[in-house]
């Protein structure tokens, strides 16, 4: 039985205003709303009133991180810590040698910055070696065996003067002896005291600077997946939320692998003290975050107490390093220095962060620029990178001390 063409017509309609229905509410969905209208669950500052996003669908969600609201900066300032230090991965890995293999030598110009002189000299013996060898092997045969000449006369056994290249090695001082007319060292004993004077000691291991990079990128890149889709629904914040907090204990925690591995590297007992005391600290403040009333905003002062307390540790170690070396060894006090840099970036952070200013100050007027979590992940970022300066001048000081 044929339908009619008034029933027909119905339908469509119905179905178009369905679509329609469809279609306004999820536009109502992806509107950005004020502070007063959020659930409980995602009001975490009033100093900021507008450009919220609450329970978008996943997509819009995530391509919100091309949009403007008030966490598009917290999203983009981590994102691009993200991308700064897997670029700082690759180049370490590249650049700085992680054994004593050729395939992952400095270049002549990163050794020279990082250990001196020492390779420019070592290549220059050997090339004024090479050069006072050639001067030899030019010689005509006869000149160049022990004997007499025509007129009688002893031929000598260093390389004659009259030759240039021997002229160049007598302005160095370098001569080469023939064995069998002069007692001396052995050709033998002369490569080795070569290859002793021009080795480059082998470097120290690097993986705990590679930890710490993998500790920094984790914290980034999870606060910044935290801040997009965190809006989501309740359940997708209560996730991203401990995987923010447990980002950032991993980034306290392997900031301490290169101060405790290169500090301590002549004392093992310090050496395993330190990184394990932190790994115990770390993996208890990750335990503590899991718990939902962690995340309560009248927590916030705790949150931020707990983190700087895990951070603040690090003095000790620090303090017990350069009452160790601080009057012996350059390297030490460098670190020193880079560190302290990161403690004051990270502590001013957490200050912002925490007192919520300046929103504080004018509520409302930094909801999109400005406001304190912008700041404080900038402060973020600024401090790891001077531990990472922090890290290379660990390399460059027990590449050469060793114990």
């Amino acid at each position: 039985m044929a339908s009619s063409p008034t029933a027909t017509s119905c339908v469509a309609s119905w179905n178009g205003a369905d679509d329609r229905r469809k279609e306004e509410k999820k536009q109502s969905k992806c509107e950005l709303i004020r502070y007063e209208e959020l659930p409980d669950w995602l009001k975490d500052n009033e100093f900021i009133h507008g450009y919220y996003r609450c329970e978008w669908p996943m997509k819009e969600t995530i391509l919100s991180i091309f949009s403007i609201h008030n966490e598009t900066l917290n999203v983009w300032s981590h994102l691009i810590g993200f991308l700064l230090f897997l670029f700082l991965t690759v180049f370490t890995a590249m650049v700085i040698p992680r054994d004593g293999s050729s395939s992952s030598s400095w270049s002549s110009r990163s050794s020279t910055a990082y250990w001196g002189d020492l390779v420019e000299m070592a290549n220059m013996t050997v090339a004024l070696r090479h050069d006072a060898l050639a001067a030899c092997f030019l010689l005509p045969p006869s000149a160049a065996e022990p004997g007499l000449s025509e007129d009688g006369q002893k031929i000598p056994t260093s390389c004659p003067p009259n030759t240039s290249s021997s002229q160049s090695n007598r302005h160095h001082g370098i001569q080469i002896q023939d064995n069998t007319s002069t007692p001396g060292p052995s050709m033998d004993d002369d490569a080795d005291t070569l290859a002793a004077a021009t080795a480059v000691p082998d470097p120290v291991t690097r993986w705990p600077v590679f930890a710490y990079l993998a500790g920094a990128m984790v914290c980034l890149l999870t606060s910044s997946a935290c801040h997009l889709i965190l809006c989501h629904s309740e359940r997708t914040a209560y996730v991203t939320l401990r995987l923010d907090y447990a980002g950032i204990a991993s980034l306290i925690v392997t900031s301490f692998y290169p101060l405790a591995y290169y500090s301590f590297l002549c004392h093992p007992s310090l050496q395993r003290l330190y990184m394990g005391s932190i790994t115990a600290l770390g993996a208890a403040a990750a335990t503590v975050s899991l718990v939902p009333a962690f995340q309560a905003p009248e927590l916030r002062p705790l949150r931020a107490a707990l983190f700087t307390c895990m951070g603040a540790s690090g003095v000790v170690p620090v303090a017990h390093k350069l009452v160790i070396y601080g009057g012996t060894s350059p390297g030490a006090v460098a670190s020193a220095w880079y560190e302290a840099l990161m403690g004051v970036s990270y502590g001013v952070g957490v200050v912002v962060y925490a007192a919520r200013v300046p929103e504080r100050w004018a509520p409302g007027r930094f909801d999109l620029v400005g406001h304190s979590h912008q700041l404080f992940h900038l402060f973020v970022v600024a401090g790891a990178y001077a531990h990472y300066l922090a890290g290379v001048e660990y390399l460059k000081w027990r590449d050469v001390d060793k114990c």
